[in-house]
């Protein structure tokens, strides 16, 4: 009998399990935000004071969902929402000294996860697996849109 295929099965268990990882990491370390707030925070170190239709495309989080997360990081002092110059209508979300003064933590501990994600791989092999999720998620987008 053939075996049947597990990846999509140890993706969403390496998922769940990392999460735990990562947030205890996160505490040990005096952080005070979650994982996927941090991917919220990540995309603003990439690009300060973008409009909100942005940062969730970039987050791939929906509208609900990064609303509350804001608000929540807002009221962390992590965030702040300021009005667009040139259109009133637009939002943009920008960083905070606290922010700031957070990201150098947050980035060890993210290097901390990967040294503990990639134990034992070779360079080649880390390489080689993270073609591999770049062609599993184009698959994954492809059928999507």
């Amino acid at each position: 009998m053939k075996a049947r295929a597990q990846g999509g099965f140890l993706l969403a268990k390496i998922h769940r399990v990392a999460g735990r990882v990562f947030s205890r990491l996160l505490r040990e370390s005096g952080i005070e935000i979650n994982s996927a707030q941090g991917r919220v925070l990540f995309a603003l170190w990439r690009e300060d004071r973008i409009p909100i239709t942005e940062l969730a495309r970039r987050t791939a989080l929906g509208k609900s969902a990064l609303t509350s997360m804001l608000d929540r990081l807002e009221a962390q002092g992590y965030i702040e929402r300021v009005a667009d110059h040139e259109d009133r209508r637009t939002t943009r979300i920008a960083r905070t000294d606290k922010d700031r003064a957070m990201e150098a933590a947050y980035r060890r501990v993210s290097d901390d996860m990967n040294r503990v994600f990639y134990a034992g791989f070779s360079t080649a092999e880390i390489a080689r697996f993270e073609r591999d999720l770049e062609r599993i998620l184009g698959n994954l987008e492809g059928v999507e849109s």
